[in-house]
This record gives structure tokens, sequence and C-alpha cells, in this order.
């Protein structure tokens, strides 16, 4: 076993790391940026090297670095996560030059599947079903026309390096090929720095399924069963689950088949995952070949009872699978969400900053299953514009689908997150969709279930019941404190009951509170329940998460102070609940609805980022949709257009500055 394993990543995959190399008893290094100087994993490692600027460029992506660090601290070994140097073949390279080993699979594999041309060829070779398509790179646009028409529409024009949906365009005739080919290839190349395009028939509602495989360096590989991944945006996973609640177990076998087939042909000897496209008829066909641990790998050490990163460190080793195909079973279901840094109410934009609080609830038992939650930030620590935006990977797991999306959703409702907004609402909301729920998912999902972007969902009525309870229970605990503390009057001259009006989503819900007992009221609100309730809670003030049961019934909901009443949210509904007596909601519905300022003439910042570049100056004519600065932030450049005709008034902002959310950047006149 290895002495010490340096971690060459960032965030929560070198927590994940540590954690496993804690529990082996192998000590751990981790490498940082300035921007990660105070990171959980710095903090948890055995040792930190500093590697240079927050850029990637200049600190995690720079081999050199990395190197030195190796030899400055003796590792013998290294870790790769994901993303940054985990897919670059050069680097294990390196390592073995200068002995030292890399967990992870060999050079040659990694060289073989990430060239989408080669690795579909070879899948070909090795009896892997794949998708129908041009044979090789396409050169140009007239090929590219007439590759399409003979293979079929639609089809996929997309990068042969690379991933994360970069390169990629949909066409569905000649035309989209033509504007399709070259604006993939220019992604492509600004991406990859690789502009070869290949050409594939495009499935309609594919499911997005990839198998798990593992192989030792004793010739032995296994899989691990199948994730499903299907509910994506913009080709990037949101959430995804294990088993897949589509296979059936003909299917399974077969994709688990060719999976380890495909990974024996290049000997795979590590953890890696094969993506198939799945269509509606459970006809399967070869995507792509990932070399390195998935983001969303507990799922599948949730549902076989495996530690993958074990597994990689014992394979790198030396050591040979402890497991053999016919021990892997199926044990319950887990579902992952991707927690974000992004705000799903301005069309999902990096919202990056300080996490002022961040609240989550404890990992185990939860709502009849088991949470868990991966995450590489703590309250107080920021969110880099330099990095992935993601806070934590929340997975329920219970034993059954339902039990397993009940957790998830619980533990959704139970997180805090203050300072920067998150993807929470979207999440949740994505969770309680009937068609999510019963299974019928696809990976253009999202696009038609949300084809206007979010903006919340219409609330059920148990919602309103939870939200309406929760604000009369807080404010009449904030008021008989309030009257105690003035000493206006005893508690035992203090009513009983009171009426109190809640006005939310544009209603005025009459609820009738009685004091029980500390943390207790008897609750009534006849428009929405018949019946008297019980609400029970915790809560204290200075709390902004609201725990409680109605009748026995289980609930929690996110809330923040206002000056006038509470912002509340459960699930993927927020309002803002203003609670006060009959009379004085009489008098509010009088007043006037406050004018919003006219910003029509006023460019300002969607989220806090960089200014890339300024294509306007003072006095220019601008065209409605012309293009006026690039803003970027998390590997995300923003285009902001003009959106009406008008000439620029004055420029705040230059090319090389970092700006906030909501900042004034442009004025028309």
């Amino acid at each position: 076993m290895f002495k010490k394993i340096l971690i060459a990543n960032r965030g929560e995959i070198a927590v994940r790391v540590i954690k496993t190399c804690r529990r082996l008893g192998i000590p751990t290094v981790a490498v940082y940026s300035e921007a990660d100087a105070d990171s959980m994993a710095v903090e948890m490692a055995d040792e930190a090297v500093f590697i240079g600027p927050p850029a990637p460029g200049e600190s995690y992506l720079r081999m050199d670095a990395i190197l030195d660090a190796i030899k400055e601290t003796g590792a013998d070994a290294v870790h790769p996560g994901f993303g940054f140097l985990s897919e670059n073949a050069a680097f294990p390279k390196a390592l073995e030059e200068i002995g030292v080993a890399w967990i992870g699979p060999n050079a040659e594999a990694i060289d073989a599947m990430g060239d989408k041309i080669r690795s579909k060829q070879l899948a070909a070779k090795a009896g892997v079903s794949t998708i129908p398509g041009a044979d090789g790179e396409i050169s140009d646009v007239e090929t590219a026309i007439a590759a399409s028409n003979a293979i079929g529409y639609p089809v996929m024009l997309k990068a042969s390096a690379g991933g994360g949906g970069k390169g990629m365009r949909i066409a569905r005739n000649k035309d989209e090929v033509k504007d399709g080919f070259t604006a993939a290839r220019n992604e492509a190349k600004s991406s990859f720095g690789d502009d070869r395009i290949l050409i594939e028939k495009f499935i309609e509602e594919p499911r997005h399924i990839e198998i798990q495989v593992m192989g030792d360096k004793h010739g032995q590989v296994i899989h691990l069963n199948e994730r499903e991944c299907s509910v994506q945006r913009r080709n990037q996973k949101v959430l995804e689950e294990a088993p897949s609640p589509f296979l059936d177990k003909k299917t399974r076998d077969a994709m688990g088949k060719e999976a380890v087939a495909l990974a024996a042909a290049v000997d795979y000897d590590s953890a890696g995952t094969v993506e198939f496209i799945v269509d509606k008829n459970r006809n399967f066909y070869f995507l792509e070949m990932n070399t390195r641990l998935q983001v969303e790998h507990p799922v599948t050490e949730l549902t076989c009872g495996l530690d993958l990163v074990e597994q990689m460190i014992r394979s790198a080793a030396g050591e040979k699978l402890e497991v053999s195909q016919r021990d892997v079973k199926i044990d319950g279901w887990a579902v992952e969400a991707r927690l974000y840094a992004e705000d799903p109410y301005r069309g999902f934009l990096p919202s990056i900053g300080r996490l002022k609080r961040f609240q989550e609830p404890e990992e185990g038992e939860l709502a009849g299953g088991m949470l868990r939650i991966d995450s590489g930030v703590r309250e107080g620590d920021e969110i880099s514009l330099f990095y992935d935006p993601m806070i934590a990977k929340v997975i329920g797991y219970g034993k059954d689908r339902e039990t397993a999306i009940e957790t998830l959703a619980a533990a959704l409702d139970r997180l805090h997150v203050e300072g920067l907004q998150s993807n929470a609402p979207f999440l949740s909301a994505v969770l309680d969709e009937a068609d999510f729920r019963s299974g019928r998912i696809h990976t253009g999902y999202i696009a038609d279930h949300f084809p206007e972007g979010f903006n919340g969902t219409r609330p059920r009525e148990e919602q309103l019941v939870y939200m309406s309870g929760a604000a009369a229970f807080i404010h009449e605990t904030l008021t008989r404190r309030a009257e105690m503390s003035e000493g206006r009057v005893a508690p035992a001259d203090i009513p009983a009951s009171r009426e109190w009006i809640v006005m939310m989503d544009g209603r005025r819900i009459a609820a009738e509170v009685t004091w029980l007992e500390d943390r207790k009221i008897e609750l009534w609100i006849p428009e929405l329940r018949a019946e008297r309730m019980t609400l029970s809670s915790d809560w204290t003030p200075g709390h902004h998460l609201f725990e409680g049961e109605i009748d026995g019934e289980a609930f929690a909901l996110e809330f923040k102070d206002r000056t006038e009443g509470y912002v509340m949210r459960h699930r993927g509904f927020a309002a803002v609940a203003i609670v006060c007596t009959p009379r004085s909601a009489e008098l509010h519905a009088l007043l006037p609805e406050k004018e919003k300022a006219d910003t029509s003439k006023l460019v300002i910042s969607p989220m806090p980022g960089l200014i890339v570049s300024v294509d306007v100056e003072t006095g220019q004519d601008v065209k409605a949709g012309e293009p006026l600065l690039v803003v970027e932030a998390m590997k995300m450049e923003n285009v902001i257009r003009a959106e009406k005709d008008g000439t620029v008034k004055a420029v705040n902002v230059e090319a090389g500055v970092s700006v906030a959310a909501d900042e004034l950047m442009i004025e028309f006149e």
C-alpha cells in the first residue's frame, strides 16, 4: 500500500479522497491555489503545497507545479480526482518517469478513449453497439451535409475531443448542419484546441445511462451496474440515480457485458464509466468512455456497497479486485442532486460570493432513508468565479426509489444558504414533478418541463398549510416574547387564542392560533383545512430554518426576515408572508403598490464576474441585439446584448475588471 497520496485536485472531490485515505491510514497531500488557501481540503490533508494563482491554467492544470509538489513532499502516488489533469495521458506518463504511482487507468487507455472518433472505432471492433454515423472526422460543411443526408435527420454534430456539452449541436435539416458545423467547430477549437467534428444520428428523447466499470492490473474487469443521468440542463447533469428506473435485467446485463468488453479491449485497470444513449425501445448505443472517477459515483457506492476510491487505490497498488461479477448486487436505490451556486430564477447564472450561512442537515437517517452529503465548502467559505460552482452533492438513499427521492427532497428542504443563491428550489421542483416521480425522463426533460426557464412553482395546498402555519407560529412566538420583555402584560394575561391574517401569494389566509405550551400551538386555517391541527416546533428566534410537525407529519422550510414579513421557501415554491391582525390586513390592502424603478436605460451585471471585453464606447449608436460586453464567471462567458436601439451615454467598466451582481456597467441616453 502507498505511504503518501497527493491529490491533484480541489473542492469536494479532494475532500472525498482524503476521507477514504484517512480510513485506510494513508497520509495525504493537498495542492492549492491562492483562492483555496483556506479550503476544507487544505485543512483536512496532512500536508498542503501552494501551486499558483487562482486561474486553473496557472495552478491545477500546471503539471510542472504538481510534479514539484510531489518531489517536495515525497508522495508515492497521485489521485487526480475528476477534471483538470485526470484525463491527460501525459500526466501518468510523467509520473511513471519519476517512479510515482498513478491512481487511475493506464495512459494507453486514456489516450484510446479520450478521442471520440478513435474510441467509437475501438468500441465497434469490441462488439459494442454504436450510434449510426459518419466514419471518422468531418472536414468541411459540404461533407457534413452529405453525411447528414445519408444518416438521416436529426443528427448530432459534436467535437471529437473534450466533453461537458462543448462543441455539440443538433441539426434537423441541411441549413442547421451548415450553421451548426461552423459553430461546433469554433467552440471545439476554443474549448479544447481541437476542431475535429464527427456526426452521428440523434436519438429522439434519449435516456443517458452509464455503466460503472472497475478493473485491476491482473486482467480482471467487472461492471458495477448502471447510473441514470438523463435529467440534464444544457448537456450538464443535474440529477443522477442508481439503478435506472427504465432498464430491465436483460438490458442491464447486455449493457454491462459490452461495457466490460470495451474496457478489456484497452486493458482498463481502474474505475471508469462507459456512457450509452438508450432509446424508448431500450436499444442502446455507445456514447463515450470517461477514464476517471465520475462526479455521480456516490449513487453506485451506496447501491453496491463499495468505496470506489478505495478500489482505485488498491488497483493502483497492484492488488486484485476483491469482488467478482457474481458478487455485484443492487441493494436499494440512490438519487443524487448537484447543489450549485447559481440563480435558477435568473437563467441559472453563476452566483459567486461568500457563504455567509450554510446550514445542511446531518448525514444519516432522514425521511425513512439515509442521507449522504459530499461537500468541499463550509459556512464562511468563498465560492470562486474561477472554478465549478458546486456547493455540495446531496444524496438520498433508501430501500426503493420513492424513499430515496423523499430523503433527498427532505434534505433539500433543510438546507439554508445565504450570501449567494443556490439551485435548491429548482432541484426540489424537479423532484416533485409527476413525470420525474414516475421515471418518465429523458435528456430533454428540463427543456420540455421548463421551456421558459425556472420561475418557481405554484403552491400545493399542503405547502400553503406548512408556510402559513409556520409564519403564524413564528409571529405568535415573537409577539409573545415582545409583550413579556416590554413588561406590558404578564404571561397569564396574554390571550390564549389570537387570529392572524397571513398575506401570501396574493391571498389573505386567516389563521387562528391557540397557545398550548412552549413550542406547541393549535392551528386552525379553515380556508385550507377544515379540522384543527397541532403544530409543534423547536424553532427559536435567530434561526432561519423552520422544522416542525403538523399532527405528527414532519416538514421543514427555509425563511429569511424582512423589514415586513418573511421570505419563505418550501420545495420549488417561494413567497413573502406578512402576518398581521385582521384590521392591519384591511389597511394593508389600501396601500398603493410601490412603483418599480425604470432601469430600461441601464445595463446591470446579472452576476459577479470578470469583464472579458467591452464592445461599445461612449456616444456609440447600437441596435437591439448587438453585443455590448462579455462577463465571465465559473468557466462560462455571458454575452450581454442591447435590449433596444439607443446611444451609449457612459461605459463604467473596462476589460479585466471584476464586477459585482447588479453593478451598473453601461448607461444609455
